[in-house]
């Protein structure tokens, strides 16, 4: 069950029209994951500096069980993230950060248990 938020500081009206589901759909390809598990979020026009600079930019949480847990994973993820954040949002490689984040199973309530027992 992935969790992705995209958090950016550009406003509303520059990102492309149906953000969310191509981010849902682009993380269920890179994660191997099916659509019907994948959560997003996207947050525009917030107050963001990245590495000291206040122009337009994008932070990307990426959580989720099994797949995001060691650095070979995660390399292979963030160029494939990479590829659809930059086309996407208009933005160079060097305005956007990825943070990967593995969860457990029991850290997930869904259907008033935990995915552990699901």
């Amino acid at each position: 069950m992935p969790f992705v938020e995209l958090d950016t500081s550009l406003p509303a009206e520059r990102l492309p029209p149906g953000l969310a589901q191509t981010l849902c759909a682009a993380t269920a390809d890179i994660l191997g994951k099916p659509a019907e598990r994948v959560n997003v979020t996207v947050r525009s026009g917030l107050a963001m500096v990245l590495s000291g600079s206040a122009e337009p930019c994008a932070q990307l949480i990426v959580s989720s069980i099994g797949v995001v847990g060691t650095a070979e994973q995660n390399k292979g993820h963030s160029a494939r993230f990479f590829d659809v954040l930059t086309a996407q949002l208009g933005l160079g490689p060097d305005r956007i950060v990825i943070r990967f984040y593995p969860l457990e199973p029991w850290q997930i309530g869904k259907n008033r248990t935990v995915m552990t027992f699901l």
